[in-house]
């Protein structure tokens, strides 16, 4: 690989490696050769990351002695639903993909979790590899091995926990991504700093991330490869990854998912935040903070929802245990801690929240 190329690991039960860099679409065969016996795939993709690179990183992956088989579903949170990941099994299954051959999931976060959960399932599990083309999912879904499908009821309510074998990161992609998808991933990326690490959160308030991107994405790598590896089912330091996800998946889900996950998100970590410091959960200054942050990058800190419409959609968060949910809040910039509530609790903190 170019000495632009650089590995992150990710220490789970089978280890992988994250790449990123410029230019790995053009090398995504190569590399892929070197670790995968079978020369039969399946290249799943959106309607929109398609167009742009599917043929790119088949006539790599056909250079590199492959058969790529290509499926594009239509682009949209509303594709990521049991229809498109049944068709996509169908998709498997006519051109007989084997337990020995293996998936790529091409695009962003929709494309990883349908892609993800059908390699998971099909014939009770298939390799797969993560090319991510987002910074949001470059920066968080495609490592860590949570793949999902929404249900009427909610987000990512059915999938598996089904780690890639590798992922590909090629950073030259962010430069045909809209202003508002790229600032989903900034969203997330503002997360990690703030849970985990008060430098990198303060280098995002100074630096110019465009300019920036691989100590970017590599940095979102590290933080995100460490809680998955101390925490790869959830049980506990992992939660920490979901602040601002429980009323942001709840605003997601209010408005049909026309608002994006990762503005959602961030209207989450504002409300999160100031109920936190309402409670006496978080110090002063710690919303300020969050607020400033999400400004700087022209991020969304309204919510145009009621509390009881907020909880409404959190209880049937996948993260609810019983008749408790973790709810994530930072005891510092830098630092976060989760807080066990009953539903009471979640009312409470969400009449708190606006």
């Amino acid at each position: 690989m170019p000495d632009t190329i650089q590995t992150v690991m990710v220490n789970v039960s089978v280890p992988y490696p994250v790449h990123t860099g410029g230019g790995l679409l053009d090398q995504a065969g190569a590399v892929i050769a070197k670790a995968l016996d079978s020369r039969r795939c399946a290249v799943v993709t959106d309607s929109n990351v398609g167009p742009l690179y599917a043929q790119r990183v088949c006539r790599s992956l056909e250079g590199a002695g492959f058969t790529p088989l290509l499926y594009t579903f239509p682009a949209g949170e509303q594709s990521k639903n049991l229809n498109t990941y049944g068709k996509i099994l169908e998709f498997f299954a006519e051109n007989k993909i084997t337990r020995s051959d293996f998936a790529i999931a091409l695009g962003g976060g929709v494309t990883g979790d349908m892609a993800g959960f059908a390699a998971a399932t099909y014939q009770r599990g298939i390799d797969y590899i993560q090319i991510p083309t987002t910074l949001l999912a470059a920066s968080d879904s495609s490592v860590g091995g949570k793949t999902a499908v929404d249900l009427e009821a909610g987000k990512n309510l059915a999938g598996a926990f089904h780690q890639p074998r590798m992922v590909l990161c090629d950073t030259d992609t962010f430069n045909t991504l809209p202003e508002e998808v790229f600032a989903d991933g900034v969203a997330e990326t503002l997360k990690h700093g703030l849970i985990a690490d008060a430098a990198f959160f303060r280098f995002l308030m100074d630096a110019d991330i465009c300019r920036n991107i691989g100590v970017v994405v590599r940095r979102n790598v590290e933080i995100k490869a460490a809680v998955v590896g101390e925490d790869e089912r959830e049980r506990g330091r992992r939660k920490l990854l979901n602040f601002g996800h429980t009323l942001g998946h709840a605003i997601e889900k209010c408005s049909g998912y026309a608002v994006t996950h990762g503005h959602a998100v961030a209207i989450g970590m504002v409300l999160a935040s100031r109920a936190a410091e309402r409670l006496g959960f978080s110090p002063d200054g710690t919303l300020d903070a969050v607020l400033a942050a999400c400004r700087r990058f022209h991020l969304p800190v309204e919510c145009s929802y009621s509390a009881a419409e907020l909880y409404e959609a959190a209880t049937g968060d996948k993260k609810r245990s019983g008749g408790a949910i973790d709810v994530v809040v930072l005891e510092e910039i830098g630092k976060a801690k989760t807080i066990r509530m009953d539903m009471d609790g979640l009312r409470h903190f969400t009449e708190c929240a606006l």
